[in-house]
Protein backbone atom coordinates (compact mmCIF):
# COMPACT_ATOMS: atom_id res chain seq x y z
CA UNK A 1 0.00 0.00 0.00
CA UNK A 2 1.31 3.40 -0.96
CA UNK A 3 0.19 6.95 -1.53
CA UNK A 4 1.24 7.86 -5.06
CA UNK A 5 1.73 11.32 -6.58
CA UNK A 6 -1.38 12.64 -8.31
CA UNK A 7 -1.11 14.03 -11.84
CA UNK A 8 -2.27 17.67 -11.81
CA UNK A 9 -4.37 19.47 -14.37
CA UNK A 10 -3.50 20.38 -17.19
CA UNK A 11 -1.17 17.37 -17.59
CA UNK A 12 -1.78 15.84 -21.06
CA UNK A 13 -2.04 12.34 -19.51
CA UNK A 14 -5.47 13.37 -18.20
CA UNK A 15 -6.70 13.58 -21.79
CA UNK A 16 -5.63 10.10 -22.88
CA UNK A 17 -8.03 7.14 -22.83
CA UNK A 18 -6.90 4.33 -20.51
CA UNK A 19 -6.16 0.82 -21.77
CA UNK A 20 -8.38 -2.16 -21.04
CA UNK A 21 -7.14 -4.40 -18.23
CA UNK A 22 -6.60 -7.96 -19.45
CA UNK A 23 -4.42 -9.45 -16.69
CA UNK A 24 -6.03 -9.90 -13.27
CA UNK A 25 -2.95 -10.54 -11.16
CA UNK A 26 -1.38 -9.29 -7.94
CA UNK A 27 -0.14 -6.05 -9.53
CA UNK A 28 -3.77 -5.10 -10.23
CA UNK A 29 -4.70 -5.61 -6.56
CA UNK A 30 -1.69 -3.52 -5.55
CA UNK A 31 -2.74 -0.75 -7.95
CA UNK A 32 -6.27 -0.77 -6.47
CA UNK A 33 -4.86 -0.55 -2.92
CA UNK A 34 -2.55 2.31 -3.92
CA UNK A 35 -5.47 4.12 -5.55
CA UNK A 36 -7.53 3.78 -2.37
CA UNK A 37 -4.70 5.08 -0.18
CA UNK A 38 -4.00 7.95 -2.59
CA UNK A 39 -7.71 8.88 -2.83
CA UNK A 40 -8.16 8.90 0.94
CA UNK A 41 -5.05 11.06 1.40
CA UNK A 42 -6.11 13.56 -1.31
CA UNK A 43 -8.94 13.50 0.06
CA UNK A 44 -11.53 12.38 -2.48
CA UNK A 45 -14.38 9.95 -3.06
CA UNK A 46 -13.24 8.62 -6.43
CA UNK A 47 -9.99 8.17 -8.33
CA UNK A 48 -8.79 6.47 -11.50
CA UNK A 49 -5.45 4.93 -12.40
CA UNK A 50 -4.79 7.77 -14.91
CA UNK A 51 -4.91 10.22 -11.96
CA UNK A 52 -1.64 8.65 -10.82
CA UNK A 53 -0.20 8.34 -14.32
CA UNK A 54 -1.18 4.69 -14.95
CA UNK A 55 -3.23 4.41 -18.14
CA UNK A 56 -5.31 1.37 -17.15
CA UNK A 57 -9.12 1.18 -16.81
CA UNK A 58 -9.28 0.99 -13.02
CA UNK A 59 -11.30 3.19 -10.68
CA UNK A 60 -11.91 3.14 -6.94
CA UNK A 61 -14.92 4.87 -5.37
CA UNK A 62 -15.65 5.24 -1.67
CA UNK A 63 -18.72 7.32 -0.86
CA UNK A 64 -18.41 6.69 2.87
CA UNK A 65 -16.41 4.43 5.15
CA UNK A 66 -19.54 2.59 6.31
CA UNK A 67 -20.19 1.10 2.86
CA UNK A 68 -16.47 0.90 2.11
CA UNK A 69 -14.50 1.17 -1.12
CA UNK A 70 -15.61 -0.25 -4.46
CA UNK A 71 -13.20 -1.16 -7.27
CA UNK A 72 -14.36 -1.20 -10.88
CA UNK A 73 -12.16 -2.72 -13.60
CA UNK A 74 -12.93 -1.87 -17.25
CA UNK A 75 -16.19 -0.08 -16.37
CA UNK A 76 -18.49 1.06 -19.15
CA UNK A 77 -21.89 2.69 -19.13
CA UNK A 78 -24.41 0.50 -20.93
CA UNK A 79 -27.54 2.57 -20.18
CA UNK A 80 -28.29 6.16 -19.16
CA UNK A 81 -31.60 7.56 -17.92
CA UNK A 82 -33.23 10.38 -19.84
CA UNK A 83 -33.80 12.14 -16.52
CA UNK A 84 -30.89 14.35 -15.50
CA UNK A 85 -29.54 15.70 -12.24
CA UNK A 86 -27.06 18.42 -11.29
CA UNK A 87 -24.30 17.79 -8.81
CA UNK A 88 -21.16 19.57 -7.69
CA UNK A 89 -18.05 17.88 -9.08
CA UNK A 90 -14.32 18.34 -8.73
CA UNK A 91 -11.15 16.29 -9.13
CA UNK A 92 -8.17 15.12 -7.11
CA UNK A 93 -6.17 16.46 -10.08
CA UNK A 94 -7.66 19.93 -9.61
CA UNK A 95 -8.03 20.29 -5.83
CA UNK A 96 -10.14 23.09 -4.42
CA UNK A 97 -12.17 23.64 -7.60
CA UNK A 98 -15.74 22.46 -8.08
CA UNK A 99 -18.67 23.29 -10.34
CA UNK A 100 -22.15 21.92 -10.94
CA UNK A 101 -22.34 19.38 -13.76
CA UNK A 102 -25.53 18.02 -15.31
CA UNK A 103 -25.54 14.28 -16.07
CA UNK A 104 -28.05 11.45 -16.41
CA UNK A 105 -29.63 10.77 -12.99
CA UNK A 106 -29.23 6.97 -13.28
CA UNK A 107 -26.88 4.65 -15.14
CA UNK A 108 -26.24 0.95 -15.62
CA UNK A 109 -22.57 0.01 -15.60
CA UNK A 110 -20.87 -3.17 -16.77
CA UNK A 111 -17.46 -3.88 -15.25
CA UNK A 112 -15.18 -6.57 -13.90
CA UNK A 113 -14.15 -7.29 -10.33
CA UNK A 114 -10.55 -7.47 -9.17
CA UNK A 115 -10.61 -11.19 -9.92
CA UNK A 116 -11.93 -10.59 -13.46
CA UNK A 117 -15.53 -11.70 -12.84
CA UNK A 118 -18.07 -9.82 -14.99
CA UNK A 119 -20.64 -7.71 -13.15
CA UNK A 120 -23.37 -5.20 -13.94
CA UNK A 121 -25.32 -2.82 -11.72
CA UNK A 122 -27.54 0.20 -11.77
CA UNK A 123 -26.73 3.32 -9.80
CA UNK A 124 -28.40 6.61 -9.04
CA UNK A 125 -27.63 9.59 -6.84
CA UNK A 126 -24.02 10.24 -5.88
CA UNK A 127 -22.84 6.79 -7.05
CA UNK A 128 -24.22 7.47 -10.55
CA UNK A 129 -22.41 10.83 -10.59
CA UNK A 130 -19.13 9.26 -9.46
CA UNK A 131 -19.30 6.40 -11.94
CA UNK A 132 -19.96 8.76 -14.86
CA UNK A 133 -17.24 11.15 -13.71
CA UNK A 134 -14.60 8.43 -13.30
CA UNK A 135 -15.55 6.58 -16.51
CA UNK A 136 -15.22 9.91 -18.35
CA UNK A 137 -11.70 10.20 -16.92
CA UNK A 138 -10.89 6.64 -18.05
CA UNK A 139 -12.05 7.73 -21.53
CA UNK A 140 -9.69 10.73 -21.41
CA UNK A 141 -12.46 13.26 -20.71
CA UNK A 142 -11.49 15.55 -17.83
CA UNK A 143 -14.55 16.67 -15.87
CA UNK A 144 -14.25 20.35 -16.85
CA UNK A 145 -15.05 19.38 -20.45
CA UNK A 146 -18.63 18.78 -19.21
CA UNK A 147 -18.92 22.51 -18.33
CA UNK A 148 -19.89 25.40 -20.56
CA UNK A 149 -16.88 27.19 -22.05
CA UNK A 150 -17.35 30.14 -19.70
CA UNK A 151 -17.57 27.99 -16.56
CA UNK A 152 -14.61 25.87 -17.70
CA UNK A 153 -12.44 28.94 -18.30
CA UNK A 154 -13.39 30.38 -14.88
CA UNK A 155 -12.61 27.09 -13.13
CA UNK A 156 -9.24 26.78 -14.86
CA UNK A 157 -8.38 30.39 -14.01
CA UNK A 158 -9.28 29.83 -10.33
CA UNK A 159 -7.11 26.71 -10.27
CA UNK A 160 -4.10 28.53 -11.77
CA UNK A 161 -4.41 31.18 -9.03
CA UNK A 162 -4.57 28.62 -6.22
Amino acid sequence: MAIRPIIRFPDPLLGIAAETVSRFEEDLRQLAEDLLDTMRAAPGIGITAPHIGVLRRVTVIELDQKTGPRTFINPEIVWRSSETARHSEGSVSMPGISEEVERPASVRVRYQTLSGEPAEEEADGLMAVCLQHEIDQLDGIFWTRRLSRLKRERAEKRFKKS
